[in-house]
């Protein structure tokens, strides 16, 4: 719990650097406070955290992704957040290096990736077919179903489009996520000679 505490934590604060601190004019802000309440952050640590993220001694971090090849050329994001660069990219270079890849450049393996905005919600209680007709003029491209919830999937340029929309519409999300989509899935022999789905998933 402290670990999704701190990690929220950070959300917060680079979604108060990046767009301010009102959650209604910032829809990265409303997306860190929403996945606050799923994960049960109490209020007062939401509020302390973007009191922090305000002062002069907030610690600055810095979003950067990097991009690579796992085994079997398998394509990887990562996605950091970081108050220390140079330390971090040392620790991913290492991660790779451990598994048998390799770290690329910018642009490497992005482009076979899609950036999604993805809303998990109950799917209990919603007359799906209205709501996904309702919810395409928002920015809606998918949804798919997981035991009880759906998945709803939209451009991440539409993120604040969306969850604006299901504000609207008292849907609460149990999480709000901007994903990176793999474009391109492939079989490939497993070091056992069995065929395994493998799909090119961030890190």
């Amino acid at each position: 719990m402290a670990k999704t505490f701190t990690r929220i934590g950070r959300e917060i604060a680079i979604a108060v650097k990046s767009g301010g601190s009102n959650p209604d004019y910032n829809p990265r802000l409303r997306m860190a406070i929403q996945n606050a309440r799923a994960a049960n952050m109490p209020k007062s640590n939401v509020e302390n955290a973007i009191k922090k993220a305000e002062g002069k001694d907030a610690e600055n971090y810095q979003e950067v992704i990097y991009e690579g090849y796992g085994p079997f050329g398998i394509a990887v994001l990562v996605e950091t957040a970081t108050d220390n660069p140079t330390r971090t990219v040392a620790n991913v270079r290492m991660y790779f290096d451990r598994a048998g890849g390799s770290l690329g450049v910018s642009g490497s393996v992005s482009y076979l990736f899609s950036h999604k905005a993805v809303f998990k919600v109950k799917s209990e209680g919603q007359d799906w077919e209205m709501l996904e007709l309702d919810l395409i003029d928002h920015g809606l491209e998918e949804i798919k179903f997981e035991d009880e919830e759906a998945v709803l999937y939209a451009d991440f340029a539409d993120f604040g489009t969306m969850q604006k929309a299901l504000e609207e519409r008292q849907i609460e999300p149990s999480s709000a996520q901007a994903e990176w989509i793999p474009t391109l899935a492939k079989k490939f022999e497993g070091r056992g000679g069995g065929t395994n789905d493998q799909t090119d998933r961030p890190a």
